[in-house]
């Protein structure tokens, strides 16, 4: 299957390198590079990986979107730059596609760190997604295109679009939580703290749910570079 990965960014020069580096070892149909007008060099950083770039507002769902409009693989995959896919867990999701009537679905969650306390939030995280049902976007959203077409893409709200996202997708038919992971950054919760960040996200998880306005929520959410 032709699968496009899109890469959102916004000021990731000093980790993009490495992503796009271990993208191109999966051979995907195409990379394509979203950026949200950067001023560190990240778009000409992405220009020696790939040809598919394009810049505009700021907005990880406006970028993804944005990506999305010039895809041509059968399956759109959303990894976050400062993420690493292993190629056991790419493998695993095209043939779970080829061979399946799934519309979409997630990786497990790994953060890439040695520490206990990241250690538990990770089997915490992937204990909610098998329970409940439910993804976040550090765990690389993969969807048919058709689908995603449908769908109107990601709903553009300037935080939470993940949560939304994945909500509409599994109204639209089975979805997928494969057992492969995805490996994440510890950045954030090592700059602003462990046990700060993994109950703040819970708090404006939970704001959202009850239909808190995401623009309230995103000022306590840190751009993180």
């Amino acid at each position: 299957m032709k699968v496009s990965i899109i890469v959102p960014t916004l000021n990731e020069a000093r980790v993009l390198n490495e992503t796009l580096t271990q993208i191109q070892q999966l051979s995907p149909h195409e990379l394509i590079v979203s950026d949200g007008s950067s001023n560190d060099g990240t778009l000409d950083m992405a220009s020696h990986f790939t040809k598919h770039t394009v810049s505009g507002p700021a907005g990880r769902a406006i970028q993804m979107n944005a990506g999305a409009r010039i895809a041509t693989g059968e399956i759109l995959l959303f990894l976050h730059a400062d993420s690493r896919m292993e190629s056991a867990s790419y493998e695993k999701m095209v043939l779970a596609m080829q061979n399946s009537e799934k519309i979409g679905g997630a990786f497990a969650l790994c953060i890439d760190s040695d520490k206990w306390p990241l250690r538990l939030i990770t089997l915490l995280a992937n204990m909610r997604s098998r329970f409940l049902g439910m993804a976040y976007g550090d765990q690389a959203f993969f969807v048919r295109n058709p689908v995603f077409q449908q769908m109107n893409g990601f709903s553009e709200l300037p935080i939470c679009e993940d949560m939304d996202f994945f909500k509409r997708l599994r109204k639209q038919g089975p979805v997928m939580l494969l057992k492969e992971r995805v490996l994440t950054s510890p950045r954030r919760w090592m700059k602003e703290g462990i046990w700060f960040t993994t109950l703040r996200n819970i708090l404006i998880a939970t704001l959202f749910e009850l239909g808190f306005p995401p623009r309230i929520l995103t000022k306590w959410y840190l751009t993180i570079r």
